[in-house]
């Protein structure tokens, strides 16, 4: 079932197949500058597992017996608005608290790029670290892009999770593209998140952040992020 709405109010990142153990996250009264820069998981291609499905999930205020859809679901689209109040205060306590505990966040600012896991802890952290990860190589000058969360993604994030963004279910909202958009996790259910662009650029500034959930303690939680944009 697909369903698309537009966001009433601020709103709203696979898991790799071979983690690698991350650094203690800092202390919560370290200064950003302290912070200790995280060995994150950084994965060149995507290895998505089945971690939600398209089998109905009881609400908790349901009557027995009575179950919903994912896409019919609004604690998947409470869970956006969520994220998307997180990411315009920058509010890490936030972010975590949304993270699924199982399988962590992932993010791919790149589709094609290298995908970086944050667990719990780390998200935190995310708005604040200086840590300088590898996203994959730029599609438009062919060179690896490191920086940090705050500076390569964030802006983006902030731009897409707008009160006028265009949300789908389990469907890839684009504008015009050069490649096939596709979400790389077969069995995760998501919401496509889209900024259709700007009359000045024709639309070809479009921007689609796809969210996929796990299902955790029984609710919907952020598991997986993939940026889509125009590439030459």
């Amino acid at each position: 079932m697909k369903l698309k709405i537009f966001l009433p109010v601020l709103i709203l990142l696979t898991l790799a197949s071979c983690a690698v153990p991350v650094d203690q996250a800092p202390p919560p009264t370290a200064l950003p500058s302290a912070t200790p820069q995280p060995a994150l998981t950084i994965t060149p291609a995507f290895s998505p597992i089945p971690l939600l499905t398209q089998v109905a999930t009881p609400l908790p205020t349901s009557a027995p017996g009575v179950v919903i859809s994912f896409c019919d679901d609004p604690r998947a689209r409470e869970l956006i608005a969520s994220f998307g109040k997180a990411i315009s205060t920058t509010d890490g306590a936030l972010l975590a608290s949304l993270v699924s505990p199982t399988t962590g966040m992932d993010v791919s600012f790149y589709r094609e790029g290298n995908v970086v896991n944050y667990d719990v802890e780390h998200a935190k952290f995310v708005f604040e670290t200086t840590f300088q990860a590898d996203w994959g190589i730029s599609y438009g000058s062919g060179e690896h892009t490191f920086g940090a969360f705050h500076d390569i993604v964030l802006p983006s994030l902030q731009q897409v999770f707008t009160p006028t963004a265009i949300l789908t279910c389990n469907q890839l909202e684009v504008g015009g593209a050069t490649y096939q958009p596709l979400w790389p996790y077969e069995s995760m259910n998501y919401y496509s998140v889209h900024y259709p662009g700007t009359d000045e650029y024709g639309g070809m500034d479009w921007q689609t952040w796809a969210v996929g959930m796990d299902m955790s303690s029984g609710k919907p939680m952020l598991a997986a992020f993939v940026h889509f944009v125009w590439e030459p």
